[in-house]
């Protein structure tokens, strides 16, 4: 039996919209992903220790608040330094397209925005999870 690639959603600091989180949460588990999500306003540390916890093959993290650049480079940092350089980190929200470079060379493998066809995300994670 294969093994199922595990996916936590979390939203990273204070932003209180999760819809499009969900959205992508459910696509996930209608692909056949086990996803674990996380809820509203959970710090990097929150995070981080869940997705050791939970053993995950990738973090999917979405931001509306513009906090992006912050939070999700320091979480790339905070996955590393637990030994968790396997793990496919990826990002989505209203995220400008100045700042993706940005996150891709701070280790954000990819990023999704509005408008993003789900199936989209499913063969990202696909192709790249390791």
């Amino acid at each position: 039996m294969e093994k199922r690639i595990r996916v936590l959603v979390a939203k990273p600091g204070l932003d209180g919209h999760d819809r499009g989180a969900k959205v992508v949460a459910r696509a996930l588990r209608d692909a056949g992903f086990e996803v674990i999500y996380t809820g509203l306003r959970q710090t990097p540390e929150q995070i981080v220790e869940a997705a050791l916890q939970e053993d995950v093959n990738v973090v999917a993290l979405s931001l509306l608040s513009g906090a992006h650049n912050h939070l999700f480079p320091r979480i790339v940092a905070m996955c590393k330094e637990k030994g968790m350089s396997d793990v496919l980190i990826v990002g989505g929200g209203v995220i400008p397209d100045a700042d993706i470079a940005g996150l891709k060379a701070a280790g954000v493998s990819a990023v999704f925005t509005p408008g993003t066809p789900t199936g989209s995300i499913v063969e990202f994670i696909k192709t790249n999870v390791k």
